[in-house]
């Protein structure tokens, strides 16, 4: 008896569950996205608003944004010793 009520009430809780999904998750998804959008629009702004302030420079003037790492320097082979040439011998 015990078995039959747990999976009665199991199936009951199940179908509610669907329902209520089928119910709120669209709605959930239209906010999401329209965040999403909302979101994109704010960085389309800041973006351009970037590029304006890079076109009030004067022309022919030069800025660099990004500078990349410098490589460290290796050693130079000639510094590191005396090479022999060798033949082996079975």
């Amino acid at each position: 008896m015990g078995l039959i009520r747990f999976l009665l009430i199991t199936i009951f809780v199940l179908y509610i569950v669907r329902v209520l999904a089928r119910i709120f998750l669209p709605f959930l998804f239209r906010k999401a996205a329209e965040r999403m959008t909302q979101n994109m629009n704010n960085q389309g702004g800041q973006q351009q608003r970037n590029d304006q302030n890079t076109q009030r420079k004067p022309e022919g003037t030069i800025s660099v944004d990004y500078i990349p790492p410098q490589e460290k320097k290796k050693p130079k082979l000639d510094k590191a010793g005396d090479f022999v040439d060798y033949e082996e011998v079975k």
